[in-house]
């Protein structure tokens, strides 16, 4: 059975819900001149959008002034956005599908932010206490859950019965 079709409708709501989301923090909420605003915080936890600009890959490695890091970085992702789709041409059930489509949803909502500001737009800032973890966008967090899922499937996917001849 084909599963192509899940697989690129998630891709598309996750490509339109990440560039809608930024596009709100940026011109809306106009997030890059308030640098933060807090969302919630229950006790020693919470939630708030602080505006980051990430010139590097994920958690910020490679940063750098050079401009052909952010066109090497876009093409790389756009090379494995590509590999992705013919993955997700061959997905073997419906899990798979679904999880290559937030991957390759969130690898191109990156890539367009490179393209269009030299920079992804993470604004998505997560605390306990006083550690925070990465800023983050809805396009990294679609990539995670799309990547655990297929970890989730390669694990725990039953094995194909052995045929046996006669």
């Amino acid at each position: 059975m084909n599963h192509l079709r899940p697989g690129l409708i998630i891709a598309a709501v996750t490509l339109i819900l990440d560039q809608l989301s930024k596009w709100w923090v940026l011109y809306e909420l106009d997030l890059p001149a308030r640098r933060n605003v807090p969302l919630l915080e229950i006790g020693p936890v919470g939630l708030d959008l602080t505006m980051v600009w990430n010139r590097g890959v994920t958690f910020g490695l490679l940063t750098g002034d050079n401009p052909w890091n952010q066109i090497i970085l876009a093409g790389l992702a756009s090379i494995i956005a590509l590999v992705l789709l013919r993955w997700l041409w061959k997905a073997e059930n419906r899990l798979v599908a679904c999880a290559l489509g937030l991957v390759i949803g969130g690898a191109v909502g990156n890539v367009i932010d490179r393209f269009r500001f030299g920079a992804v737009v993470d604004f998505v800032d997560v605390f306990a206490g006083g550690w925070h973890w990465y800023v983050f966008n809805v396009a990294d967090a679609a990539i995670v859950i799309g990547v655990g899922m297929l970890v989730t499937d390669a694990l725990f996917r039953p094995s194909p019965k052995s045929t046996q001849t006669s």
